[in-house]
């Protein structure tokens, strides 16, 4: 992974936002930050409630998503919902605090109390609130390079 360094440059004549990704090529990293500088996020999710009902569910109340066939689980504090997206476009609708730990869930970092890396290389992963959940071993390194570079995230 490429350093990357960020400036601010005043200019009292500008009235909007310029951004330049200045490298040498546009690699898999450069299109990854593109793409990040100009998504739009919403900070929250349309979902279905107990009784099928759309209501409106945070990004920051979401505890973790997973997949139940074609329809979405979405944990939050308050109660569990439901959604009839796939779990890739979500991941792409949530922001950076979110990360894939298997083929089947989202987590939700800041909700996150503690991981535990076990000596046969699994990872259990226990939640503010009680609630635990694995990662599947398959995507442990990814896991392991995303959490070295979000100290924010790590107990």
């Amino acid at each position: 992974m490429k350093k990357i360094n960020v400036r601010f440059e005043r200019d009292d004549n500008s009235e909007e936002i310029e951004i330049i990704v200045r490298a040498s090529q546009q690699d898999a990293q450069v299109s990854e930050l593109i793409e990040r500088l100009t998504e739009k996020k919403t900070g929250h999710l349309t979902v279905l409630d107990s009784e099928k009902c759309p209501c409106v569910v945070e990004e920051a109340d979401i505890i973790f998503i997973s997949s139940e066939g074609k329809q979405m689980r979405i944990i939050t504090e308050a109660g569990i919902y439901t959604a009839k997206q796939s779990l890739q476009s979500m991941e792409k609708l949530l922001g950076r605090s979110f990360l894939r730990i298997s083929r089947f869930e989202l987590v939700n970092l800041r909700k996150v109390r503690k991981y535990d890396f076990t000596i046969i290389g699994t990872l259990r992963i226990e939640f503010k609130n009680g609630m635990e959940t694995w990662a599947s071993r398959r995507y442990i390194p990814l896991i392991k390079e995303r959490l070295s570079g979000e100290e924010e995230y790590l107990c």
